[in-house]
């Protein structure tokens, strides 16, 4: 009877150690979470998440969790409490001009983010994955590229181009214009038309336009090779470049060509203005170049996609791109890291490049979505599609087209911004306006400096 309860008491000690053990391994075979963050929260943000979605099914061993926010501020400033809380999200999506912040940003003295070529570590594969960076189209990765090593993966790439509405411009009897000069040409014959738009030209009043000139005419927007030689400590928002494109510009205006919807960063009011023929042309980024063919079609004219009118009395440099990239976040636990990178090369395949490419109209960032998409014979049926591409390809390897690496970018972004506002709006003269933004512009750089010291 005793061995009997002696027994039973084992038994009973084995299955509570069994049950205890269960949970334990069951928890060992779930998912690692990746928390995703980046700013859309239309059809942009489906797609990622079905991308996703199909992810977790071929490893299993990771949960990729996209999270949208409205816009790149609202989710720079999640992010960075998020930071702050130490509930930091594993990839976060920064806009272009960021870049500078995101290499600077720390919490408590540790990097916030780590570079994603130093966390691949010269491995030639990861789970299956290709690791080879070099499959990335020139012009995008040299914008990321920083002390040599490409500090995150490139995904929505833009630039700005042209986009015109053929019939009108078939009615004035002009061709597609290339220099500043050929468009001017081209606006007085369309407004000398008996039914003329409203407006020859619009874009939106947005300092992204204005440093896309500034490169345009091989410019630099701050010194020390527009901040990758060393850190940035002048800006030259009133160069000659920048004074001679607002100049343009203006007179454009005041000539009754360009027209302005009135507001600042009005990108849909601009957009509208093309699409209900209000103008012949529409300078814009490339990101919208599906919607804006599909749009055009639909309001019954056909948009014709060019390359960004240039300055012809300088000559053509190049342009630069927009957009954003994934910022791999620092301190991760290894197998979110390993799970964060696999995703990050995966996403970036040449399927999912090509396919994101003609849902949305960015620009495809790998030579192998470029080469899959012309295989198939996208850019035939698409002709819009590949201007943007083409136009960044044409452009010299400069720092101007590189683009500018600069603290607060986005605040001296705003002063230029505000700057044109007042040029346009209030008649102010372009030198004596472009002077007090580069003053202010200067004031944002040496505080943002200042607070690194």
């Amino acid at each position: 009877m005793y061995s009997m309860k002696r027994l039973l008491l084992a038994v009973m000690i084995m299955a509570l150690a069994l049950m205890a053990l269960v949970p334990a391994m069951a928890q060992d075979d779930d998912p690692a979470d990746i928390q995703v963050w980046i700013a859309f929260t239309d059809y942009r943000l489906d797609w990622a998440q079905e991308r996703a979605a199909e992810f977790n099914e071929q490893f299993p061993q990771y949960n990729v969790i996209v999270e949208g926010f409205p816009n790149y501020e609202d989710l720079l400033t999640s992010a960075r409490l998020a930071f702050e809380q130490d509930s930091a999200p594993a990839v976060v999506q920064y806009f272009e001009a960021a870049t500078r912040d995101a290499l600077d940003a720390e919490f408590q003295g540790v990097p916030r983010f780590r570079s994603v070529e130093g966390a691949l570590g010269g491995v030639e594969e990861i789970n299956g994955i290709s690791a080879d960076l070099s499959i990335f189209v020139e012009s995008v990765s040299n914008y990321y590229i920083v002390d040599g090593e490409l500090a995150s993966m490139p995904w929505n790439t833009s630039s700005a181009i042209m986009y015109v509405n053929q019939e009108i411009l078939d009615a004035a009897g002009v061709d597609i214009p290339e220099t500043w000069q050929d468009l001017e040409e081209a606006c007085e014959a369309i407004m000398a038309l008996d039914d003329a738009p409203s407006g020859c030209i619009t874009w939106p009043n947005h300092g992204w336009f204005f440093e896309q000139s500034v490169a345009q005419q091989g410019a630099d927007l701050v010194n020390n090779g527009n901040g990758r030689d060393d850190r940035a400590t002048e800006v030259f928002v009133n160069s000659e470049a920048g004074l001679a494109y607002v100049q343009w510009w203006k007179d454009l205006q005041d000539s009754g060509y360009y027209l302005y919807t009135g507001q600042q960063r009005d990108w849909g009011g601009s957009y509208n203005l093309f699409i209900q023929q209000n103008t012949a042309m529409l300078i814009y980024s490339s990101s919208d170049t599906t919607a804006l063919t599909n749009d055009g079609a639909e309001a019954g004219f056909t948009t014709v996609a060019a390359p960004m009118p240039y300055n012809g009395e300088v000559g053509y440099t190049g342009n630069l791109i927009g957009g954003a990239s994934l910022w791999l976040s620092n301190g991760l636990d290894p197998v979110v890291e390993e799970g964060a990178l696999t995703f990050l090369l995966w996403f970036v395949n040449a399927e999912n490049d090509a396919d994101w490419h003609r849902v949305t109209g960015y620009i495809p960032v790998t030579q192998p979505g470029l080469d899959l998409l012309t295989e198939e014979g996208w850019f035939d049926e698409s002709p819009n599609s590949r201007v943007a591409s083409e136009q960044l390809a044409n452009s010299a390897d400069t720092s101007a087209t590189r683009g500018a690496i600069v603290g607060d970018f986005p605040l001296i972004r705003d002063q230029v911004t505000e700057a044109i506002e007042d040029i346009l709006v209030n008649n102010v003269d372009v030198e004596e306006r472009m002077a007090d933004a580069q003053e202010e512009a200067q004031l944002i750089l040496d505080d943002y400096n200042a607070d690194l010291e």
